[in-house]
């Protein structure tokens, strides 16, 4: 197997953010161009919206909302088992598990009719809370590739420090959060314009993506203790 720079892992890599971004603005722009004009991904409009109908007694659509949250914080459990299990093993890193099911699950959203949009919600919810639990840095710096508020306001924080310390590591980090922000919206950008062209199937794009992330995990840079 290559090996790269020593002291990090290829799961930490700027190549395998691009991917895992690009894929998790694609899944966002899908989700709200193909499946009832929701964002699979984020979960807070979910909470506000499910809250809302609680409170006007709309139980039926509230329910509507409480699966996909259901779905995330079921995601990030079955992850947390995943690390548990897999984080010693020698074939496969278990990072590369999550992408495999996320990968599954993305292909089966794919299949599904919008009569089943709610079902293909929630598998979206359940990929994302893996991936999102399992990726939490690049370049030793921590970072979101399925949503941006975090990233926005680490790298704008970021900018501000540099300009009062004038420390040039402050402005890395910085651009560094600028450029995965650029690449979602650019993962959104050509989501939107494929899910509306095309129509369902066009999430196994996400799909391949992710999948380019799995295989771009054999190339180790110097994995030494599995995280």
């Amino acid at each position: 197997m290559m090996k790269c720079k020593a002291g990090r892992q290829m799961s930490e890599s700027m190549m395998l953010a691009v991917f895992l971004t690009l894929a998790g603005g694609f899944q966002d722009a899908y989700s709200y161009n193909c499946r009832g004009k929701v964002f699979a991904n984020a979960q807070t409009g979910n909470i506000v919206l499910l809250g809302q109908n609680l409170a006007q007694g709309n139980y039926g659509t509230a329910l509507h909302y409480l699966m996909p949250l259901a779905a995330f914080i079921g995601g990030v459990y079955v992850t947390e088992w995943v690390h548990y299990l897999y984080k010693e093993h020698q074939k496969i890193h278990w990072r590369q598990i999550v992408l495999l099911v996320e990968v599954v699950l993305l292909v089966i959203v794919g299949l599904l009719p919008h009569s089943m949009d709610v079902l293909a919600n929630v598998l979206m919810s359940f990929a994302c809370a893996m991936q999102v639990n399992s990726f939490r840095k690049f370049r030793g710096i921590p970072c979101a590739t399925t949503m941006c508020i975090g990233n926005m306001r680490s790298a704008t924080e970021m900018l501000c420090r540099y300009h009062i310390t004038k420390d040039k590591e402050l402005r890395r980090k910085s651009l560094h959060y600028y450029f995965v922000i650029l690449i979602f919206a650019v993962g959104a950008a050509v989501g939107a314009v494929m899910s509306i062209h095309i129509g369902l199937r066009v999430i196994w794009i996400a799909a391949a993506l992710l999948f380019v992330g799995f295989v771009l995990m054999f190339i180790k840079e110097d994995m030494g203790k599995r995280s």
